[in-house]
C-alpha cells in the first residue's frame, strides 16, 4: 500500500492552501503562532474545522453570550452535547435544535437523515432515552419543481430515519418562501428523559484512561463537513463540497441502546458523539474540558477501506460514531459490550497530563496541538452592522379584495394541511404520545408517572426581517404560547439561528438586534437557553434567505390526566383573547398583496404576553377551557378556518372590527374555545362551533363556506402542488 504523502509545510504556505480549507491569512498566522512553527497538513486541516464558524461561532458568539443559560430548573446549560432540565422527582428531560441546511441542499434525503441523527446522538450521549423528534423546515415556494423535489427528500430522510430508530416525530412547522430557494433549512429536535445521576458530559481525565470508539467504520464521508456548513452555496462550493454523510439508522439503533448500557457502567469517565469535524472535535474537546492532554493512534481506527489517511480519519464525518474515555484497566469490558451488540469498537488511545492533542500513525507523529488554543481560541469577529432603512408602514388593507385572499392563504402550503409531511412520520411509536402532529404542541407522556412534556418548535422569519429586534421577541414569545396552549409550565428553550453571511453588515444588524431581542424575551417569560446551534452563510446564488431564528421549548405537564376526555364539538363558544390591532409588518396578507416586507415597527409586550399566556393555562388545566388556539401566520380568519378544518366543524363568528383586522397578525393573542359564559380577563366571545358552514364576519364583511370546501382546500393545498408537473 502507498503511503500518503501529506503536502509540504512550504507548499501550505506558498499555495495558501488552507484558503481553500476556510481559514484567512490572518488564522493562519495564529496557528502558526500557537504552534511556534508553520502548521502540517493535518494540523491545519484540524484547526481549519475547529475554528469554522458551525465549531467555533467566531462571529455569533458574542451575541449568544447575551442569552439567560441559569434558572430555577436548569441542571446543565449549554457546553455539552444537550441541556438537561429538572422535572422533579430526580428525573430531568434533555433536549436540543441542530440545523443540517447545506447538507439537505445537496442531498435532501441522507442530509435530513443525518440530522435526525445526529441530533439523537447528541441526546443519548448525555446519557438521556430520547422520547420525542420535532422539525421546523423552510423550502422555497412549491411552484418550482427542485424545491418539491428537496420537500419529498427531506420528508423521507426524516421518516426514514427517525421511524427505523423508533422515536415517534410529535411535533413540526414548516414555512415556504422564495428567499429559501436552492438553500432549504432543515432543524431538527430531539428530546430525551433521564434520571439525576445519569447525566454524562464529555470530559476527559484521569492519567491513563482510554479512548474507546464505537460505531461505524470511518469512511471519507463528510471530510470539511463542518467548513462546507460555514460558507455561502455557490459553484465554487459546490465544486468543493465534502461527499454526503450516509445515514445508517440501523446501526444508530444498536448504537443508541449500546450507549445507554455504556452509561450504566461506572468504570464510564466522559463520552462525546462524534458529529460535525468528527473525531477532531470529540477527542479535542473533551481534552480541554478535562483540562488533560490525548494521545491517539489511529492506526487502530476502525475503517471502511485502506489508505485512509490521518488527514481525512480526523476529518471524516462518518455517522453512527461515538468517542468514550473509560478508566485504565476496564476497557475490554466496554470492548465485550459493544461486540455483544454488533458493533465496531476499538481503543484508539489514552488520555495525558501533557494537555497536547498527540496524533501517531504507524509510529509517525501526525499533529501535536495544545489542546486549549485549538478548542478555545479561535479569533472572535465583532464586526459592523447596518440597520436597513426603514419603509412607510401600512396599517391599512380595507380595500382589497379580502375574500378572494382568503381563499388563496388557506391554499397557500405554509397555512395549509400538513398531514402530507408528519404522516410520513411514525407519531406513536413508544406508546406515550398524548397530542401528535397536527394542531398545537406535541405531548409525551412520561412513563411511570402522571407527568408528560409539551415540546414545540417555531420560527417567525419575516417578523424579524421586518423588524429585528421586536421580531427576535416573538418568535420567543410564539413558542411561549404554543406551550401553554398545551397546558404546561414553559421551562427552557433551545435556538437555531439560520441567518446569511454575517460578514454583510444588513445581516450581521439582523443577528445582533434579533438576538438582543430573543435574550429579553427568554427573560421575560422565564424559558433560560439550555443549548442551540448557529448556522450562517445560509444564501442561495442570488440572495440570503430571510433572517431564521428557531425556537425549540419544551414545558411540563404535572397531571396529564386534564387531557382525558376533552372533546371539541359543536355549541362549544369561540372566543378571543386579545385585541385585533393593525399589525401587518412582515405579515402573509403584506406578503400575498404586495410580495414585500415592509421595514417597520412590530410591538409585542412581554410582561402581558407572560401574565396572560399563564393565566390561559391555568384555565385549560382547571377545566375551564378546552382549546387554546395561539394566532399566527395569517391572523384570526386562518386560524378560523384551520381550527375548524382539523375539527370538521363549521364556525359562526362575528367580529366588531374593521375587516382587514381578521387578517392582522398581532402578538399576545389567542382563540379560546370554551362552553358558553366563559369569563376571562381580555377575553369576549365571537362565536360559536356549529355542525354547519363555516362563517366570519366583520363590519361591512363576510366569508362563508361550505365546511366540505374549505376542507378540500385545505387538506389539498400540498398534494396538488406536488403532483404539478412544470
Amino acid at each position: 500500500m502507498t503511503k500518503f504523502v501529506e503536502p509540504s509545510v512550504e507548499d501550505i504556505k506558498m499555495q495558501n492552501l488552507y484558503r481553500d480549507m476556510g481559514l484567512t491569512d490572518a488564522e493562519y498566522d495564529k496557528v502558526i503562532e500557537i504552534l511556534g512553527r508553520q502548521p502540517n497538513y493535518t494540523e491545519i486541516g484540524i484547526f481549519s474545522v475547529m475554528w469554522s464558524e458551525h465549531c467555533s461561532y467566531k462571529h455569533s458568539k458574542p451575541f449568544l453570550g447575551q442569552f439567560p443559560t441559569s434558572g430555577e430548573h436548569v441542571l446543565m446549560g449549554p457546553g455539552e452535547g444537550a441541556g438537561v432540565v429538572d422535572i422533579g422527582d430526580n428525573q430531568a428531560v434533555v433536549f436540543k435544535v441542530e440545523s443540517h441546511n447545506h447538507p439537505s441542499a445537496v442531498e435532501p434525503y441522507q442530509g435530513a437523515a443525518t440530522g435526525v441523527g445526529g441530533i439523537i446522538r447528541d441526546i443519548v450521549s448525555i446519557g438521556a432515552r430520547p422520547i420525542a423528534l420535532l422539525n421546523s423546515l423552510r423550502f422555497g415556494e412549491l411552484t418550482n419543481a427542485n424545491n418539491r423535489r428537496l420537500l419529498r427528500g427531506v420528508t423521507a430522510g426524516i421518516g426514514g430515519y427517525g421511524n427505523c430508530i423508533g422515536i415517534p416525530t410529535v411535533s413540526g412547522e414548516v414555512e415556504f418562501d422564495p428567499s429559501y430557494d436552492g438553500n432549504p433549512l432543515v432543524n431538527a429536535m430531539c428530546v430525551g428523559i433521564i434520571d439525576h445521576d445519569k447525566v454524562q458530559k464529555g470530559t476527559a481525565k484521569g492519567i491513563g484512561n482510554k479512548v474507546v470508539y464505537v460505531g461505524l467504520k470511518t469512511g471519507r464521508d463528510g471530510i470539511h463537513g463542518a467548513t462546507f456548513a460555514s460558507e455561502e452555496l455557490s459553484e465554487e462550493s459546490e465544486a468543493r463540497r465534502p461527499s454526503v454523510q450516509i445515514g445508517d439508522p440501523f446501526t444508530g439503533k444498536k448504537l443508541m441502546e449500546a450507549t445507554l448500557k455504556a452509561i450504566d457502567m461506572p468504570e464510564l469517565v466522559g463520552i462525546q458523539d462524534m458529529g460535525a469535524a468528527g473525531l477532531t472535535s470529540s477527542s479535542s474537546e473533551m481534552a480541554a474540558k478535562g483540562e488533560s492532554g490525548m494521545t491517539l493512534y489511529l492506526d487502530q481506527v476502525p475503517v471502511r477501506e485502506e489508505g485512509i489517511s490521518p488527514y481525512e480519519m480526523m476529518l471524516s464525518e462518518t455517522q453512527e460514531r461515538m468517542l468514550l474515555v473509560v478508566e485504565d484497566g476496564t476497557e475490554q469490558k466496554f470492548l465485550d459490550l459493544f461486540e455483544d451488540m454488533e458493533l465496531d469498537s476499538a481503543v484508539i488511545g489514552e488520555v495525558t497530563d501533557t494537555d497536547r492533542l498527540l496524533l501517531y500513525y504507524e509510529d509517525e507523529l501526525y499533529a501535536d496541538i495544545p489542546v486549549q488554543p485549538l478548542s478555545d481560541e479561535a479569533p472572535v469577529y465583532v464586526l459592523e452592522g447596518m440597520k436597513e432603512k426603514e419603509d412607510t408602514p401600512r396599517d391599512d388593507y380595507s380595500n382589497e379584495d379580502l375574500n378572494a385572499v382568503f381563499d388563496d392563504l388557506i391554499k397557500h402550503p405554509t397555512h395549509a394541511d400538513k398531514k402530507f409531511i408528519y404522516e410520513q412520520y411514525d407519531n406513536q411509536v413508544g406508546a406515550n404520545t398524548v397530542q401528535k402532529s397536527g394542531f398545537g404542541a406535541g405531548v409525551v407522556r412520561v412513563e411511570g408517572t402522571d407527568k408528560a412534556i409539551a415540546v414545540a418548535i417555531d420560527g417567525k422569519s419575516r417578523y424579524v426581517s421586518a423588524d429585528p429586534y421586536n421580531g427576535g421577541k416573538e418568535v420567543v414569545a410564539q413558542t411561549f404560547r404554543s406551550i401553554v396552549a398545551a397546558g404546561a409550565v414553559p421551562l427552557a428553550m433551545t435556538d437555531c439561528l439560520n441567518y446569511g453571511s454575517p460578514e454583510k453588515p444588513e445581516i450581521y444588524h439582523q443577528l445582533d438586534a434579533s438576538t438582543k431581542g430573543m435574550a429579553e424575551a427568554c427573560r421575560a417569560l422565564s424559558t433560560p437557553v439550555v443549548s442551540g446551534n448557529v448556522s450562517l452563510y445560509n444564501e442561495n446564488r442570488t440572495a440570503a434567505i430571510l433572517p431564521t431564528p428557531v425556537i425549540g421549548m419544551v414545558g411540563l405537564i404535572e397531571n396529564v390526566h386534564f387531557m382525558d376526555g376533552l372533546k371539541i364539538e359543536a355549541g362549544d363558544a369561540l372566543y378571543l383573547t386579545g385585541e385585533l390591532t393593525p399589525s401587518f409588518a412582515g405579515s402573509q396578507l403584506e406578503k400575498h398583496l404586495e410580495n414585500t416586507i415592509r421595514k417597520t415597527t412590530r410591538h409585542i409586550d412581554l410582561e402581558l404576553e407572560y401574565t396572560r399566556g399563564m393565566n390561559l393555562k391555568d384555565s385549560l388545566v382547571n377545566g375551564d377551557v378546552k382549546k387554546i388556539a395561539p394566532l399566527g401566520r395569517g391572523g384570526l380568519i386562518v386560524k378560523l378556518a384551520q381550527l375548524s378544518s382539523e375539527f370538521n366543524l363549521g364556525v359562526e363568528a362575528h367580529i366588531d372590527v374593521r375587516k382587514d383586522l381578521l387578517f392582522s397578525e398581532g402578538a399576545s393573542n389567542y382563540i379560546v374555545v370554551a362552553p358558553a359564559g366563559l369569563e376571562l380577563k381580555d377575553t369576549v366571545e365571537i362565536g360559536r362551533l356549529t355542525e354547519d358552514s363555516f362563517r366570519v364576519s366583520a363590519l361591512d364583511f363576510e366569508i362563508e363556506r361550505s365546511v366540505e370546501s374549505l376542507n378540500s382546500e385545505w387538506e389539498g393545498a400540498i398534494p396538488s402542488c406536488m403532483k404539478s408537473v412544470d
